[in-house]
């Protein structure tokens, strides 16, 4: 939980960039593929920026222009690198939070680590552990 809340703001950050994207990128292709592609208002367009992005691809909306299909691959391709982002962001924070719990329950006498998160002595020497 503690890793979870460490990263919510860079996970927040992240959520907006891809709000970002899909709306201009929606808003692109609105102006681009226009109503006789389907791309009937900027709603619709981000929907399909949406579905398109998240790799999902129901295949109701599809572009028709050689520039519209350009970007649609550019957003397939950029949808499989966001999947990827939140992992390595909260994996990060964990490995973090990790090596924190694992640094404050080294034994100030003999240097030992490893021990328990709820442990108040060392378990070699029996001085008392700090943090």
């Amino acid at each position: 939980m503690s890793a979870l809340r460490a990263s919510s703001r860079k996970i927040g950050v992240f959520i907006s960039a891809v709000l970002a994207i899909v709306v201009i990128t929606g808003s692109v292709m609105y102006v681009l593929e226009g109503e006789k592609s389907g791309f009937a208002d900027i709603p619709t367009s981000i929907y399909w920026a949406i579905v398109t992005l998240t790799t999902v691809g129901y295949g109701d909306l599809s572009p028709q222009t050689p520039l519209g299909k350009a970007i649609a691959s550019f957003l397939m391709i950029m949808g499989y690198g966001i999947i990827a982002v939140p992992t390595g962001i909260v994996t990060v924070e964990l490995s973090q939070t990790a090596k924190n719990d694992a640094a404050m329950h080294i034994c100030p006498g003999c240097g030992i680590s490893g021990h328990t998160v709820d442990a108040r002595y060392c378990r070699n020497c029996g001085e008392k552990l700090t943090g």
